[in-house]
């Protein structure tokens, strides 16, 4: 009995400890909170000792495209940059990004938030410090942060609009290469069956018509467009341009990222990334042409019905 009443005590204690942090922790934000729009800040050590602070002014990276279109060679080259940190896909992204976009899109779920005294500037306040603390915790700091999900590309203006001064990379693949990739590799992207090439490609086309628009809204200066096939040709003309559009410093470290991969400091893999097998080695073009001969013949003639973006992108 009096065992159970000790386990009884402690479980109270707990809980009331639990309360405790949790409104230190509330009324602290909210000290913190300048209600004249202020920057969600979040500060760590860098280190070297420096102490570093993000805010929603800081110059983020995104890196965005679709799976499969050279987006973790990318953020591996740039995580190699003494600069630059990316790190793995955080998967929540673009999910509390689709969330958020399913808030504005729906009038009645739209209309019951106002209701309810969550205002737009509310909503993107909460969305952005969401978002900053998970590219700020989840890896080492550093002077310029990364974040590297792939569909993060499709709530582009949305995002610019919670990080006035970040900067977008929009990686463009061969879709005929990134479909064959998929269905090869066993990619699973929702809502695409692997058994079918017309139907993938369908998708694929889709999904980079959005992603085009998104990024053209943009704007050169906030958005640019980079072709996988040119930066595994030619990668240091194409490095050159990145990193001058992203306002940093050349290095060379940026064409050697294998000798980072799992080093101190270095470059860090996600275990469940299909593409952490692949960019643990130097940059080749091995892949450009893989999916010759693999596509059905009646796929191919009508291609450009199924997947009118491959012209657009400037693929015959």
């Amino acid at each position: 009995m009096i065992l159970m009443l000790r386990k009884r005590l402690l479980v109270l204690l707990g809980v009331v400890a639990s309360l405790v942090g949790l409104f230190w922790y509330w009324t602290s934000s909210c000290n913190s909170i300048d209600l004249n729009n202020a920057a969600t800040r979040e500060a760590v050590t860098y280190h070297n000792g420096k102490l570093h602070t993000y805010t929603n002014l800081s110059p983020l990276i995104f890196i965005g495209g679709f799976p499969r279109s050279g987006t973790t060679l990318m953020r591996a080259m740039l995580d190699a940059h003494d600069d630059i940190r990316c790190g793995e896909e955080t998967r929540v992204v673009p999910r509390i990004l689709q969330l958020a976009s399913q808030w504005s899109r729906s009038a009645k779920e739209s209309n019951r938030l106002k209701e309810a005294g969550l205002s737009d500037d509310i909503l993107g306040s909460a969305v952005s410090s969401f978002i900053l603390e998970v590219i700020v915790k989840h890896g080492e700091p550093a002077p310029r942060l990364c974040n590297k999900d792939p569909f993060t590309l499709k709530y582009g203006v949305y995002l610019l609009n919670l990080f006035p001064k970040s900067k977008f990379i929009f990686m463009i693949r061969d879709g005929r290469a990134v479909v064959h990739s998929l269905i090869t590799r066993k990619v699973t992207v929702t809502g695409f069956d692997l058994t079918s090439y017309r139907q993938c490609l369908t998708k694929w086309s889709n999904s980079m018509k959005t992603m085009m628009g998104q990024c053209d809204e943009l704007g050169p200066l906030k958005c640019i467009k980079v072709k996988y096939e040119d930066l595994v040709i030619q990668p240091k003309k194409e490095m050159e341009r990145i990193l001058e559009y992203l306002e940093i410093p050349w290095e060379e470290n940026v064409l050697h990222h294998q000798d980072f991969v799992g080093k101190p400091g270095g470059i860090s893999l996600s275990k469940v990334e299909r593409s952490s097998d692949q960019v643990v080695n130097p940059i080749n073009s091995e892949a450009l042409r893989k999916w010759v001969g693999s596509i059905p013949q009646d796929v191919l003639d009508d291609m450009d019905s199924i997947a009118p973006m491959l012209k657009v992108l400037g693929y015959s």
